[in-house]
């Protein structure tokens, strides 16, 4: 019980701060979030690909609606979210 509540009281202390460092090093982030999938799609043989995707797009597409859900997340900026 007091572990739990001291991992609430620790995230509730630093949560605005992390959504602050997330949307400052979003381009660091996205760039090497890009190097990573080319990395992937260069090593998977195209000839095992029933369908060639654009790997860097796509994933760009996904990373930037996943850090926009997590800077929302921790923001509280959620429907119904009570304001602080």
């Amino acid at each position: 019980m007091m572990r739990r509540l001291t991992h609430r009281v620790a995230f509730e202390l630093v949560r605005r701060d992390l959504a602050l460092f997330l949307q400052e090093h979003e381009a660091e982030l996205m760039q090497i979030f890009r190097e990573e999938l080319q990395r992937l799609d260069n090593e998977i043989p195209e000839e095992n690909v029933f369908i060639d995707i654009k790997m860097v797009p796509l994933g760009e597409a996904v990373l930037k609606a996943c850090l926009k859900a997590l800077q929302r997340f921790l923001t509280n900026d959620l429907p119904g979210a009570k304001t602080r």
